[in-house]
C-alpha cells in the first residue's frame, strides 16, 4: 500500500504541514518524578510507573475530539477501557484557535485540556502552551513528522475531500460546478479557514485548483467570495448533526469526516477532485499546564501504540507511524485495503507558507464573505 519511496513522499509533505476545546496541581508525582516535566516514560521509571502515575490522576482531558472525526470515538473508549482512566471529552466541534483558547480561559482548573489535537497553522502559533515528549516508539515516526524535543508530533493525516447529498445535488467534478443552480445554498466548510484546519485546508485546495499556488491563497479566497455571491455557500459549520440533518448538503472536509458520514447518512458520498491533492498531518501535543500531566503523557504513549494507529485506518486516516506497522506486520490489512492508498499529487504548504497564509486570511476572510 505505502512502499518506503511514496511514505517519504508524505513524510516530506508532513513535515511541511506543521504550520495550520476546581483548582488543581500541575505536578503529579510517580515517587519523587514530576510528570508535568517527564519527557519520556524512563522519566517515571518506565511504563508501568507512568500508567501508575496516570491512574493516580484517574482522568483526561481532552477536546476538540468528536466521536465520528478519525474514529476518536473508540479510541476514546479503549484508551478508558484499557487504563481505567475517565476521558472527559470537551467541545467536540471546537476549533484548533479555540482549543488554545480554552486553555488560556482554563488554566489552573481541573477542567482544562490536558491535550491538543490541532491544525497546521495553529500548531506552530502556539509552541509556547506545549510540553516537549517523547514516546516510546519515537523510532518509528519519521523525523518529518516530528518537532526534534517532542513539543509537537503528526498523528493522522486524510485528504481534502468534497461530500455531498446525492438525493440532492449532483456530483461535482470540479470548483466550477458548485458555481451552478444546482447548489445554490448548499455548500460549507468544516470551520473557520482563520481558525480551523480543515476549512483552512479547504480554501488551499481551492486556491490550486483555481490556478494558483500554496505561496498566496488568495484565489481560494476569490473563489469563495464568488460562491457567496451566487448563493451557494453558507456561513454553516459543518458536523454530522448539520448532514443529517440535511443542513449542508455539500461539505469541504477532510476525507475520515465525508467518509464518517457516508457510513451514517444515507445518500452521503464522498468525491476528490481530479488534479492535486490537499493533504496535511494534524498534530498532537501536551499541554505544559496539563492538570494532569501523567493522564497527558500516557495518551501519548496510547495514541502512537500500534493498537490506537490502526484505529485511525478504521476510521478513514492514515496513521504516521503506518510504514512501521507494515514494516512490522502489525497493520490492519482489511481496514487499510477498505481504506486504498493516499495517491496522486500531494500539496501541502510548507511552515512558511501556512503562516503567511494565515495572515493573508485574517486580512482577506471576513471582508470577502460578509
Amino acid at each position: 500500500m505505502f512502499t518506503k519511496r511514496t511514505l517519504a513522499a508524505v513524510a516530506l509533505v508532513a513535515a511541511s504541514a506543521i504550520s495550520l476545546s476546581g483548582c488543581s496541581t500541575t505536578e503529579a508525582a510517580a515517587g519523587d518524578v514530576d510528570a508535568s516535566t517527564a519527557t519520556t516514560a524512563e522519566d517515571f521509571g518506565g511504563m508501568d510507573a507512568l500508567i501508575a502515575a496516570a491512574q493516580a490522576e484517574g482522568e483526561l482531558n481532552v477536546i476538540a475530539l468528536p466521536d465520528n472525526w478519525a474514529n476518536y470515538g473508540e479510541i476514546k473508549a479503549l484508551f478508558e477501557e484499557k487504563y481505567d482512566i475517565i476521558v472527559n471529552s470537551a467541545d467536540p466541534d471546537v476549533s484548533s484557535a479555540e482549543e488554545i483558547a480554552a486553555a488560556d480561559n482554563l488554566k489552573g482548573q481541573d477542567t482544562a485540556p490536558d491535550v491538543f489535537d490541532l491544525g497546521t497553522a495553529v500548531t506552530l502559533d502556539s509552541l509556547d502552551y506545549f510540553a516537549p515528549y517523547m514516546v516510546a516508539n519515537w523510532d518509528e515516526i519519521p523525523e518529518g513528522n516530528k518537532e526534534a524535543t517532542g513539543l509537537w508530533v503528526n498523528d493522522y493525516t486524510g485528504s481534502m475531500s468534497i461530500g455531498y447529498d446525492s438525493n440532492s445535488v449532483p456530483e461535482p467534478t470540479s470548483l466550477d460546478d458548485l458555481l451552478k443552480a444546482d447548489y445554490r445554498g448548499a455548500v460549507a466548510l468544516n470551520g473557520d479557514p482563520t481558525q480551523a484546519g480543515a476549512a483552512f485546508a479547504a480554501l488551499g485546495l481551492a486556491t490550486v485548483h483555481q490556478g494558483g499556488t500554496l505561496d498566496d491563497f488568495t484565489p481560494g479566497i476569490e473563489f469563495f467570495e464568488e460562491l457567496n455571491d451566487a448563493g451557494n455557500f453558507i456561513p454553516v459549520n459543518v458536523t454530522g448533526a448539520t448532514i443529517a440533518a440535511g443542513e449542508t448538503k455539500v461539505a469541504f472536509d477532510w476525507s475520515y469526516n465525508n467518509l464518517a458520514a457516508a457510513a451514517t447518512v444515507d445518500g452521503w458520498k464522498v468525491t476528490t477532485l481530479p488534479g492535486a491533492v490537499y493533504t496535511s498531518f494534524y498534530n498532537q501535543a501536551i499541554n505544559k499546564d496539563a492538570p494532569h500531566p501523567a493522564a497527558a503523557r500516557l495518551w501519548q504513549e496510547f495514541l502512537y501504540s500500534p493498537e490506537a494507529q490502526n484505529l485511525f485506518i478504521v476510521g478513514g486516516a492514515y496513521p504516521v507511524t503506518i510504514q512501521a506497522l507494515q514494516d512490522a506486520g502489525t497493520v490492519d490489512t482489511a481496514a487499510l485495503d477498505a481504506l486504498g492508498a493516499l495517491e496522486g499529487e500531494l500539496v501541502t504548504p510548507t511552515p512558511e507558507q501556512a503562516e503567511k497564509n494565515a495572515e493573508i486570511l485574517a486580512e482577506k476572510w471576513t471582508v470577502a464573505i460578509g
